[in-house]
């Protein structure tokens, strides 16, 4: 961990998958190392679909981020979708954004985060992100979870 804290240069290397919401491509109790956000650029699935990027079996990157900044929730682990400006709608006929930032959506999730309660009108500031998720390592997570 320690290794993965330096060479990846995020005081939080890796986290435990709580929820089903990115499977089928990371699963409950898969620990994912996590890159900083401040040494990667992220790239959207939007762009990864015009470049042909893949994260996860999917175009674009997998984002761990604090819930409208907060520090107290879990943060979040969803796939960056897209990139809005302040004043563009957040969805074909959506809510304007507030402000600038990522529309974030679970792979196994129906609908994005901006118009559910996990983001709730709110793209994800680039301060909130934490890092980008670059490996999972299967189930080694679960014994975390039991134990919080």
């Amino acid at each position: 961990m320690l290794i993965s804290q330096i060479g990846l240069g995020t005081p939080r290397p890796a986290v435990a998958v709580e929820s089903g919401s990115m499977l089928p491509n990371i699963g409950i109790g898969d620990v994912v190392i996590i890159q900083s956000a401040q040494r990667t650029q992220i790239i959207s699935h939007t762009e990864g679909t015009l470049s042909g990027y893949t994260s996860f079996n999917e175009y674009g990157d997998v984002i761990l981020y604090r819930k409208f900044g907060s520090t107290e929730d879990t943060p979040i682990i969803h796939r960056a979708m897209y990139w809005v400006e302040e004043g563009e709608p957040m969805w074909s006929g959506g809510s304007a954004a507030p402000h600038s930032g990522y529309i974030t959506k679970g792979d196994n999730n129906r609908d994005i985060d901006q118009k559910t309660r996990t983001s709730k009108l709110q793209p994800v500031k680039e301060e909130w992100i934490i890092g980008v998720a670059r490996w999972h390592i299967p189930w080694v997570g679960y014994l975390s979870l039991a134990v919080h």
